[in-house]
């Protein structure tokens, strides 16, 4: 590490982790936006491109820059983006609660466990294919 301020590793101490706390990436913040929308580690999170201006990205913090540089490659899971950004899941539900209501991204929630199809009905229909 050298002693020089504005290198990037000015924000890391090997031992302690990152020197910006995570309520400090978030504002204080536990929870997504008003509307209080809850991200699923697998739900799919996309970049909306045409919800981008000239003039947006100075209004974003690097946390925030980071996820939607992540998103243009390809669609990722919330669990995805965490591990990618290296940050806490919860403080990546914040961030991406904002990017969700400033219409930047747009997530694919997975589907209840509740609304899927019960097994054995499943069973039943397979059974029946082949005894055509």
């Amino acid at each position: 590490m050298t002693d020089d301020p504005t290198t990037a590793a000015q924000w890391y101490d090997t031992d302690a982790g990152p020197l910006v706390r995570p309520y400090a990436m978030t504002g204080g913040r536990t929870r997504p936006g008003p509307t209080g929308v809850r991200f699923d580690l697998i739900a799919l999170v996309t970049l909306d491109p045409g919800a981008f201006g000239a003039d947006d990205d100075h209004a974003l913090g690097p946390e925030h820059r980071a996820l939607i540089d992540l998103c243009r490659v390809e669609t990722q899971s919330v669990a995805e983006l965490s591990a990618g950004t290296d940050l806490p899941v919860g403080v990546v539900r914040v961030l991406l609660g904002d990017l969700l209501e400033t219409g930047r991204v747009t997530v694919s929630r997975p589907v209840p466990p509740a609304h899927l199809p019960d097994e054995r009905i499943l069973r039943e229909v397979i059974e029946g294919l082949r005894a055509l």
